[in-house]
């Protein structure tokens, strides 16, 4: 939502790229995290969801250098979002090394 609120004060111009960008790969992060919680059961597409989040987290990376090359982004601003999806894509990627952590097993729920 932080992204959301601050891409309303870029340029009307950007709005069918740079903005749309950025506000689609950041939503999508959450989107795709959202799917493989639900789908926990199979830790084959549990991988698969959270590797895609994990792509659009670097976009969302991606878009932010554009946004802060661009100046619409000032550099503190730019800074503190990076290392919050640097963070996520960090826990995105522990969880990909071991999803037997966080799939459902019925055996493990049973007892």
């Amino acid at each position: 939502m932080r992204i959301f609120e601050l891409t309303k004060r870029f340029p009307k111009e950007e709005q069918y790229s740079l903005t749309d960008q950025l506000r689609r790969a950041s939503r999508s992060v959450c989107t795709n995290v959202g799917e493989s919680w639900r789908k926990r059961r199979y830790p084959a597409h549990v991988v698969s969801k959270l590797s895609d989040a994990d792509v659009e987290v670097t976009e969302t990376m991606i878009w932010l250098d554009f946004a802060l090359h661009c100046r619409y982004l000032d550099a503190p601003v730019h800074a503190s979002l990076y290392a919050e999806y640097e963070q996520i894509g960090k826990m995105l990627g522990s969880t990909i090394a071991a999803p037997e952590k966080f799939c459902y097993n019925e055996r493990r729920t049973a007892s």
